[in-house]
This record gives C-alpha cells, sequence and structure tokens, in this order.
C-alpha cells in the first residue's frame, strides 16, 4: 500500500468539491423549485451558473498555467541578481 499524501489529499479535496457542488445545486435548485416553483428554479440556476462561471475561468487559467510551467523543464526562475545581490 503505498502512503502517497499528495495524492490522497487531491482525490480528497476532489471529493468535497463534487460533494459540495451536489448539494449546492440539487438540494438547492430542487428546494427552491419546490418553493417558489419551476421557473424560479431555473432562473436560481442560471445565476448559479453565471457565479460559477469565474470561478471555473480562473481555474481553468490556473491549471493551464501550471501544465505550460511543468512542460518548461524549469521550476525556478533565473537568478537575476550578481553575487554582490544587486541586479544586473
Amino acid at each position: 500500500m503505498s502512503r502517497d499524501l499528495r495524492n490522497y489529499a487531491r482525490r480528497t479535496n476532489r471529493g468535497m468539491v463534487i460533494g459540495f457542488l451536489i448539494l449546492l445545486f440539487g438540494v438547492g435548485i430542487t428546494l427552491v423549485g419546490i418553493i417558489y416553483g419551476p421557473a424560479a428554479a431555473v432562473f436560481g440556476l442560471i445565476c448559479m451558473l453565471a457565479g460559477f462561471a469565474p470561478i471555473v475561468l480562473i481555474w481553468l487559467a490556473l491549471t493551464i498555467m501550471s501544465w505550460i510551467v511543468s512542460r518548461s523543464g524549469s521550476q525556478e526562475p533565473e537568478d537575476i541578481h550578481n553575487s554582490n545581490g544587486d541586479l544586473m
């Protein structure tokens, strides 16, 4: 049995986010639909999707940037200081 804690943390975080989204969208939209009607549920779904769009776009941009950095082969920036600590 492997003790890859990073993989465990990644899986746990993914599961928690998926569970949160299922609860938010599933239970939230269902309750809005029961209490206020189907038209309000559809509008609530549209508003939730519009609210999550910036979050998804930021996550996507960060994921793409991480992928580009990992493919470049260099994880550390070049040293722009000379031996005295002054900028070159």
